[in-house]
């Protein structure tokens, strides 16, 4: 009895740095700012009840803000994902070549964020090389970041950036999937998609949710690219969310920040809770279909 309770005050305290600095840099911040959100003047003395929800959601600037990330996230994370999981299966297939494979397609990561943003502000500004090339074939040049297609750019900035992390993550899951079942699979016929879809899709759920919760992280991480490429006040189509808080950061408006950056975190809060439910559903279906199985066999 004495050996447990001395292990469990050891484990208290080396899990005590962790517990303080997660209380103190986290918890109570988030705290702060939900008290805020409530709030009005400066310190938030004056009790307002939803007044700053109101406003936030009457704001325009919000209303663009949330609209474009989520756009964003609609059209990224499904891309992103989909041409990752496609690399890792072409790499898990050439077992030889898998760490030359990873090497290549983590690079972008390794690359700093500003030397990136540079190449693609002297590639695609106004006279940038790639309108000097447009112009040399007679081309109109096109407004790559002061126009709709920014959108585009930062979304190729995101894929490019992290599918190779992505795909590095899908590896380990099909890494671990035991080689009888890639024998049991080619025994009863089947071919290289039924393989996947009833062998390793099933198997690979953890790793989709993981990917999933990362690349939306990821995600709210491009605020950087936007920023560098393109100022505090950029095109329309890439005044992001992070944009917004940002923003009203610098103008000390610490309530609408407040209430922006709560209205996030409740979007991931609830988003990713749902996906854990669906493991949890897929996981309880999952089982349940193989004790049916196995008592056909019985």
């Amino acid at each position: 009895m004495r050996l447990r309770t001395k292990e469990a005050l050891m484990g208290m305290a080396l899990v005590l740095p962790f517990l303080a600095g997660f209380f103190l840099f986290y918890i109570i911040p988030f705290a702060i700012s939900v008290r805020y959100s409530f709030t009005a003047g400066v310190g938030g003395l004056e009790f307002v009840g939803a007044r700053n929800y109101a406003e936030v959601f009457a704001s325009h600037a919000f209303r663009l803000a949330a609209a474009n990330t989520f756009r964003f996230i609609g059209l990224g994370i499904p891309l992103v994902m989909g041409l990752s999981l496609g690399l890792s299966l072409l790499v898990f297939q050439s077992a030889g070549e898998t760490d030359l494979f990873q090497s290549i397609f983590l690079y972008p990561m390794v690359i700093p964020i500003g030397s990136t943003v540079m190449f693609f502000q002297v590639m695609l500004s106004e006279h940038g090389a790639l309108n000097r090339f447009a112009a040399l074939l007679h081309l109109p040049a096109q407004q790559w970041l002061d126009s709709g297609k920014a959108f585009y750019v930062l979304l190729f900035l995101y894929v490019w950036k992290n599918c190779g992390y992505n795909m590095v993550l899908f590896l380990t899951g099909l890494n671990a999937i035991p080689r009888e079942c890639k024998e049991a699979a080619s025994l009863e016929g089947a071919g290289a998609w039924q393989y996947f879809w009833h062998i390793q899709r099933p198997l690979l759920a953890p790793s989709f949710l993981f990917v999933f919760v990362m690349s939306v992280i990821n995600s709210f991480k491009c605020y950087r690219e936007a920023y560098l490429l393109s100022g505090k006040y950029p095109h329309d189509s890439i005044y992001m969310l992070q944009h917004f808080m940002n923003n009203n950061f610098e103008s000390l408006n610490y309530q609408r920040l407040s209430v922006a950056a709560i209205l996030v975190f409740l979007v991931i809060f609830l988003l990713v809770i749902l996906l854990f439910a669906w493991r949890a559903r897929a996981e309880r279906e999952g089982k349940a279909r193989r004790g049916r199985k196995g008592r056909g066999v019985r």
